[in-house]
């Protein structure tokens, strides 16, 4: 069993959890991901690693409570612990010979954002994080960001926080100002990262992203998290997450994310019901 050992709270929908895992904290990195489940009943669910600690023996997961899963899994505290806790998972994101890098973040893609920089900028890479978020209330890990990057760039939709306007529009400004990058890597929603790849192909610029479409068992044979890249069928979960973002047919990609919302939604809705009932 896989004892939770840290229990935070990022923002209203958004969890940081530590959780006692040893043997994965010691072969995990950036980019690679777990599937745990909340019990012996519960749904599978891929969650980036957003950091390890090698003499604590644990790995930070940080999710947002969107569905049925994630809510059982924000109702566990300090000392409970998680039926599985699988990985690493997927390829680690290439870093080496890296020289300067814009990582663009999005949301709680920010957590899936920060191990990567925090890894550039510790091989001595220079580092430029924007990152974004809707409103000053939804920002996470803005210390980790700053301790871990040359430049942050720091973004809401609505200026509560920050300056005001999009990552694209930060990434841009950047790069209209002279600022060169040997690659941009963007993680965050669909349609953020698909604009970011529109914008950096005028500059030319290579340009990675992390997918995270619906997973079932992590290796490739369910299929279920099937993408196009380079008119090629690729499963994220083995191929992946990281793919050249301009070569993701992220249409398709979004077409495909949308068809489970109604059903997350469904089945967010009536855990929390369940919760209240028994409080």
């Amino acid at each position: 069993m896989y004892q939770i050992v840290h229990k935070e709270a990022l923002n209203p929908t958004v969890t940081r959890m530590d959780i006692s895992a040893p043997l994965i904290a010691k072969k995990a990195e950036p980019g690679q991901f777990i599937i745990l489940r909340v019990d012996e009943n519960g749904e599978r669910i891929p969650l980036t690693i957003a950091d390890t600690d090698l003499e604590r023996g644990t790995v930070s997961i940080i999710f947002q409570i969107v569905g049925a899963s994630t809510e059982a899994l924000n109702h566990l505290e300090v000392g409970d612990s998680l039926h599985d806790f699988v990985g690493p998972l997927g390829k680690e994101t290439e870093t080496e010979g890296l020289k300067k890098v814009a990582v663009v973040g999005g949301g709680v893609g920010c957590a899936i954002a920060y191990p990567v920089t925090k890894k550039l900028y510790n091989q001595g890479c220079v580092v430029h994080a924007v990152v974004g978020f809707r409103n000053k209330d939804l920002v996470i890990l803005e210390e980790e960001f700053k301790q871990a990057s040359n430049k942050l760039v720091l973004m809401t939709d609505d200026g509560s926080y920050g300056e005001k306007g999009l990552v694209t529009n930060a990434l841009k400004a950047l790069l209209d100002s002279g600022e060169t990058y040997d690659q941009v890597i963007a993680i965050g929603p669909l349609v953020m990262m698909k604009y970011v790849c529109e914008l950096t192909k005028q500059y030319g610029i290579k340009t990675i992203v992390s997918m995270n479409p619906v997973m079932i068992d992590g290796t490739g044979m369910c299929g279920g998290c099937r993408l196009t890249v380079g008119g090629k069928t690729k499963f994220a979960c083995v191929d992946g997450p990281d793919f050249d973002g301009h070569e993701v047919d992220f249409d398709e990609a979004i077409a495909r994310a949308a068809t489970y919302k109604p059903f997350e939604k469904k089945a967010h809705e009536e855990a929390c019901n369940l919760y209240k009932e028994d409080n």
